[in-house]
């Protein structure tokens, strides 16, 4: 299989026995009000978790979201303002507003940049807004690149994690991962798989674990046919959480 045999340091496939998850923006808490209560709940594996109001923090606050932040925010999960960056395609001025209403409203960590560039031409573009919004967060930022394919290599230099897999598992059974990542360690790197069966939960892991990927979120929910259909995939509650928190929680290794 192609992800067993592309070459990796040793030192990144045992050094990702510590897994998270990463949840990329569950729909609203009215609509998913199980969802968010389970990411409050203690001893769940979150590395952090992306607060999507109305494809970005919306034009008020929100009182059923500013609930949801507090709650996480009290049980310690890093929480993540969504930004949708359209490849590139949004004003720089405008993402920026946006994340200040982000660090106003909801007091947020850090920022998911989803769908973020991939090309070399694009990187000073995004480097910049990057910078920008790494002073925006208290007490540091986190910052979460969603390109959801590898990208030119210079972008692991402008944030604290990519996302270098967002797919089908029909796709990421087969998929091969890019040896520059081997020069980082694997709390750089997330993987995002729905369509995931029960039953090859374990192989995804281990795929994962493999390709040097600290954090991943696994579904078996699959998209739908609109052009947001891959982002709804990830909207609800895999049907198996409970057995990801048991394979992947703290303390738990291969």
């Amino acid at each position: 299989m192609p992800h067993l045999t592309t070459p990796r340091r040793q030192s990144a496939a045992t050094a990702a026995d510590r897994m998270g998850v990463g949840v990329p923006g569950y729909a609203h808490p009215l609509v998913a009000p199980v969802e968010w209560g389970e990411l409050s709940r203690p001893g769940a594996p979150l590395d952090w978790v992306a607060l999507n109001v109305a494809n970005g923090p919306g034009q008020r606050p929100d009182p059923h979201c500013l609930e949801a932040a507090g709650r996480l925010r009290n049980a310690g999960v890093p929480l993540l303002g969504r930004l949708d960056v359209a490849y590139g395609a949004r004003s720089f001025g405008e993402l920026v507003s946006d994340g200040h209403r982000f660090r106003d409203w909801y007091r947020v960590d850090g920022f998911y940049l989803d769908r973020c560039p991939t090309d070399r031409t694009d990187l000073p573009g995004v480097r910049r807004l990057t910078a920008m919004l790494s002073g925006l967060a208290e007490g540091g930022c986190r910052l979460v690149l969603g390109h959801g394919t590898h990208p030119y290599p210079g972008y692991a230099e402008t944030a604290d994690q990519l996302v270098t897999f967002s797919g089908p598992w029909t796709d990421y059974r087969w998929s091969q991962v890019a040896e520059w990542t081997a020069d980082y360690p694997p709390e750089r790197f997330c993987h995002l798989v729905h369509g995931l069966p029960r039953t090859h939960l374990e192989e995804a892991v281990r795929i994962a674990r493999w390709q040097g990927a600290g954090t991943v979120f696994l579904t078996d929910r699959t998209v739908t046919g609109d052009l947001d259909g891959q982002n709804a995939a990830f909207e609800t509650l895999p049907g198996y959480w409970d057995e990801i928190v048991s394979r992947i929680g703290p303390g738990v290794s291969e």
